[in-house]
């Protein structure tokens, strides 16, 4: 069976591996990082808009699987700093509603390219009838 991916043109992967992979009934989404093509990570000290391209990026990928943020389950939140934990929520809690998805936030001792943040999602697909 082939491996179906979703891609968007203004995302960078920084290795090799697919953004977006479809496993039947889940979509499970990289994680993703501020980075941009030109300069590596974008936002560098500013934890809520580096907390807001990582969310770009994941819109943009759950669009081109046809998903939106309502059809999130899981979410992996991984920081370079704990102290940094009340900002990247103030953000966060922009792009989801109660109920809200499942969450695990993990401190880390680093992220690709100095990122500070780097979140990764699955989603749920509709049942079909």
């Amino acid at each position: 069976m082939p491996r179906i991916v979703y891609d968007s043109p203004e995302i960078v992967a920084s290795g090799p591996y697919s953004n977006a992979v479809d496993a039947g009934e889940l979509v499970y989404f990289a994680g993703q990082t501020a980075m941009n093509s030109e300069a590596g990570v974008a936002y560098a000290d500013d934890i809520q808009k580096q907390t807001a391209q990582c969310f770009k990026n994941l819109l943009a990928l759950l669009k081109a699987a046809g998903l939106s943020e309502s059809d999130v389950v899981k979410v992996n939140v991984y920081l370079t700093d704990m102290e940094n934990f009340s900002e990247m929520n103030e953000e966060y809690k922009k792009y989801f509603s109660a109920p809200y998805p499942a969450r695990t936030c993990i401190a880390v001792l680093g992220l690709p390219l100095g990122a500070e943040v780097e979140i990764e999602m699955i989603a749920r697909k509709a049942k079909s009838n």
